[in-house]
């Protein structure tokens, strides 16, 4: 689920946080829009793609926010997130 053992927010909020578009849609199974930390800093959906910032411990699951990023990779992800 994660990059590293120390998430910027618990795993328990990690268990029931779904990005708020994937949750949704059926067709990506029985849980969808289950997400993964990357760098630390962001909440990844695989099933749409939508990347949300997670700033000041505090993951912004605005989908138009989720969207802006969702065509950068992950690895170019920037650390931190900007506030924009």
């Amino acid at each position: 689920m994660s990059e590293t053992t120390d998430l910027p927010i618990s795993a328990e909020l990690m268990e029931i946080l779904r990005c708020p578009k994937g949750v949704r849609m059926k067709e990506f199974g029985d849980d969808p829009g289950r997400l993964r930390v990357v760098k630390n800093s962001w909440l990844v959906c695989d099933d749409t793609g939508l990347k949300y910032p997670i700033r000041q411990g505090i993951p912004v699951m605005l989908i138009d926010v989720g969207e802006k990023w969702a065509g950068t990779a992950d690895e170019d992800l920037p650390v931190p997130p900007p506030e924009n």
